[in-house]
C-alpha cells in the first residue's frame, strides 16, 4: 500500500500500542489519545473529510497550522502546548519507523505558557486554623466524621501528595516501626516514593482507623486508606467536595486561591518546606517532581527567601550606620 495513503487514525492506535513499552499510566494514554484524535478531527474539517478518512498525504504543515488554530480557539494555552508536544512525539515516532519523511511540527506555532505560580493557602496561620477547627468538629454534616476529615486534610498538608496519589493509598501503604512510619506513594508514571511521617500524624491516622473500625468493622491492609461515609474508597469528586466543605466550615474558604482546592494543600506543604530551609532537591523528592525546575518555583516565591536576598544589599549597611538600625519616627 502507498504510504501516503495510509490511515492516520490507524497510525494513532498503532502509536499508542507502541508507547505501552514505556509503561505510561492509563491517564497518560487517555490524554495522548484525546490530543491526537482531537487535532485529527480538526484536520478532517480543514480538509473537508471525515477524520477516519484522513491519510498521511493530508497532513502537511499548512493543514496542521489550520487544524491547530481551530483546536486552540476554545482551549487554554497549556492544553494546546500539550497537544503540540503529543503530535511532535507522534511524528517523531513515525519518522523513525520510516513511514513519513519528516516531522512538520516545527512549522506549527506553539503557545508560550507562563510558568505556573504556586498557590498555597493564604494567611500565615491558615493551616493551623483549618486543622484546629476540624478537630473541634467544625464541619457540620448529616453523618459527621471529624476523625476522617482531620486525617484527610492533615495527610495532604504534611505530605504534599497529589489528589490521585492520596486516592490510590491502601491501609498497608503506611508501614514501618512505631515512631518511624513511612507512606509508600505511587506517583505520576507509576514512580514510587517513600514519605516519612512524624508521630503526631501517625497517632491521628490510628485514631481515624479506629473510628473506621467502629463504623464498618474489620479494616484490611488492601482496603483503601481514605473512604467515604459508606466505607467505600474516596473518589476524586468526593475528595474535592470534602476538602471544599472543610474550608467552608472552618471559615478559611476565602483564603483559598480559585480552582486549587486539594492542590492548595500540596502547595502549602511545599512552600512551607522552602520557607523552613529545605533544598530544591529535597522538595523535588518529597513532591515526586520529575525535574528540579518544577520544585524551584516554590523557592522563588518564598517571601522569606526574597526578603533575605533583598536584605543582603550592602547599601542597607550605610542606612544602619546612619540610623543605628532604628526606625526613624
Amino acid at each position: 500500500m502507498d504510504v501516503e495513503q495510509g490511515s492516520v487514525v490507524e497510525a494513532v492506535e498503532q502509536y499508542l500500542v507502541a508507547r505501552r513499552a514505556a509503561k505510561p499510566s492509563p491517564h497518560t494514554v487517555a490524554a495522548y489519545r484525546r490530543d491526537l484524535l482531537g487535532v485529527l478531527a480538526c484536520v478532517g474539517r480543514v480538509r473537508g473529510v471525515d477524520p477516519g478518512a484522513v491519510v498521511w498525504s493530508d497532513v502537511d504543515a499548512t493543514v496542521l497550522r489550520g487544524a491547530f488554530a481551530e483546536f486552540a480557539a476554545e482551549r487554554a494555552a497549556s492544553s494546546v502546548l500539550r497537544a503540540w508536544s503529543t503530535w511532535n512525539g507522534f511524528f517523531a515516532f513515525w519518522v523513525s519507523e520510516r513511514v513519513v519523511a519528516g516531522n512538520p511540527m516545527s512549522a506549527v506555532p506553539r503557545p508560550r505558557v507562563r510558568p505556573s505560580v504556586p498557590k498555597p493557602l493564604m494567611g500565615e496561620d491558615t493551616p493551623e486554623r483549618l486543622l484546629e477547627a476540624l478537630a473541634r468538629g467544625a464541619r457540620k454534616a448529616r453523618d459527621p466524621w471529624p476523625e476522617r476529615d482531620l486525617a484527610v486534610l492533615a495527610l495532604a498538608l504534611l505530605t504534599g501528595m497529589r489528589s490521585a496519589e492520596m486516592l490510590s493509598l491502601r491501609v498497608e501503604s503506611v508501614g514501618g516501626r512505631a515512631g518511624e512510619r513511612r507512606i509508600r506513594v505511587v506517583g505520576k508514571g507509576g514512580g514510587e516514593r517513600s514519605l516519612p511521617i512524624e508521630v503526631p500524624l501517625e497517632v491521628l491516622l490510628e485514631a481515624y482507623l479506629e473510628s473506621r473500625r467502629a463504623r464498618f468493622g474489620v479494616v484490611r491492609g488492601a482496603d483503601p486508606l481514605l473512604v467515604d461515609n459508606r466505607g467505600e474508597g474516596l473518589r476524586r469528586g468526593g475528595l474535592q467536595y470534602l476538602v471544599k466543605q472543610c474550608y467552608r466550615h472552618a471559615g478559611v474558604h476565602d483564603r483559598v486561591a480559585r480552582g486549587t482546592l486539594v492542590h492548595a494543600l500540596r502547595h502549602t506543604f511545599a512552600t512551607r518546606l522552602a520557607e523552613d530551609g529545605a533544598s530544591v532537591t529535597e522538595i523535588m523528592r518529597l513532591l515526586g517532581h520529575a525535574s528540579l525546575s518544577s520544585s524551584q518555583a516554590y523557592i522563588q516565591v518564598t517571601d522569606r527567601a526574597q526578603r533575605e536576598a533583598a536584605g543582603a544589599n550592602r547599601t542597607y549597611g550605610v542606612l544602619r550606620r546612619l540610623g543605628g538600625g532604628e526606625v526613624v519616627g
